[in-house]
């Protein structure tokens, strides 16, 4: 075992150099970066034009680079603007001074913000991990227990009106579940129950301890019941296929024969190996839901978290932000896959990775 974890550590950094590879040289390619940005800002406010940039007009060059939309600009003042954006340099030398930097965890500045990434990253990580912890934990309380509920009485009553109640699940998107909950809870047209902005109250530091506790999770109500509302179906359908198909297998019939109970059977036997495709797919679920699968859902309620930070950062084409947060989260998300997978063995001892890879 310690063979494998040490070769999957290992295949994190190429994995990793991949991705910012890839990233870096689409980024390359994409019009609108930080330098004609600042440049639009510039001819906005000396040429009382809008800030967007213009298709036609004169072309001011420096160094390798044109950018239209410049015309009345010193090009010692473009190129003092690439120059502070850290576009003086080549392509090639500005991807490997990047990597140099975040070998040493400096993902330097944000181009816009007037803050380090990390301290950004920081400031926004609590609210995405009260959306994603809450929504993932309570999503997996919910669809494990009602898909093994729903293996067992396969055909039922109960089978077939939950059913109805996943696919319409399944078939609305989560952020069409926070409009509707905003309209019926808070405020919009009926009641108004739950707060419609941020994480907590104006007030939430002079609130006692078990205040600040009810206050915080007053305000995850609405959000996280859409997150779990609009994401739960897939899971419980996986559980449910997954225990129906173990359940069919023949030890299950010889378990049975020798006198087991039904719940020594389920639990017993039929749950470890039932689990392991559940388990496989935790970490793609939890990476999804802390960190792309709240975007809409903090747009809609307010909440400034990572994937608003993620998404203004792409649209602004904060470099850094964007390079940053790519390469946490993919680092992020390699890790948590190698937890999930030792995870299996704790599920099911029988599981050696060692002797698989050999």
């Amino acid at each position: 075992m310690l063979t494998y974890i040490l070769r999957r550590l290992l295949l994190i950094i190429p994995t990793l150099f991949g991705i910012l590879l890839i990233n870096f040289i689409i980024i390359q390619a994409a019009p609108g970066g930080p330098v004609e940005q600042a440049i639009a800002r510039l001819e906005g406010i000396e040429g009382g034009t809008s800030s967007r940039i213009s298709g036609s007009g004169h072309e001011v060059s420096s160094g390798n680079n044109s950018y239209r939309g410049a015309q009345g600009l010193d090009p010692d003042l473009v190129a003092e603007i690439e120059r502070q954006y850290g576009f003086d340099k080549p392509a090639p030398e500005r991807f490997w001074l990047m990597l140099s930097n975040y070998l040493r965890l400096d993902f330097g500045e944000s181009f816009f913000r007037d803050a380090r990434v990390t301290d950004l990253i920081l400031e926004k990580m609590p609210v995405s991990i009260s959306l994603g912890f809450w929504s993932t934990l309570i999503m997996y309380l919910v669809s494990i227990p009602l898909g093994i509920a729903k293996a067992t009485r396969h055909g039922s009553a109960f089978d077939i009106w939950t059913s109805s109640l996943i696919i319409v699940g399944y078939a609305i998107p989560a952020f069409l579940f926070a409009i509707l909950l905003i309209v019926l809870f808070a405020g919009g047209s009926y009641w108004n129950w739950f707060p419609l902005r941020g994480l907590t109250s104006p007030d939430f530091d002079s609130l006692s301890l078990v205040g600040k506790i009810l206050d915080y999770f007053w305000h995850l109500a609405l959000p996280v019941t859409a997150l779990v509302i609009g994401n739960f179906a897939t899971l419980t359908l996986l559980t449910k296929n997954s225990f129906l198909d173990e359940i069919g297998k023949q030890y299950v019939i010889t378990a049975k024969a020798k006198g087991l109970s039904w719940n020594q059977v389920l639990y017993g036997h039929v749950f470890r190996n039932a689990m392991l495709i559940i388990i496989a797919g935790f970490p793609a679920a939890f990476i999804g839901m802390f960190f792309t699968g709240s975007l809409l859902i903090e747009v809609i309620f307010s909440l400034d978290g990572l994937g608003l930070l993620s998404f203004e950062s792409a649209v602004n084409r904060d470099y850094p932000v964007v390079f940053g947060m790519l390469f946490l989260f993919t680092l992020l998300g390699l890790l948590v896959k190698l937890a999930g997978d030792l995870t299996y063995t704790l599920v099911d001892p029988r599981i050696d990775f060692d002797s698989r890879e050999n």
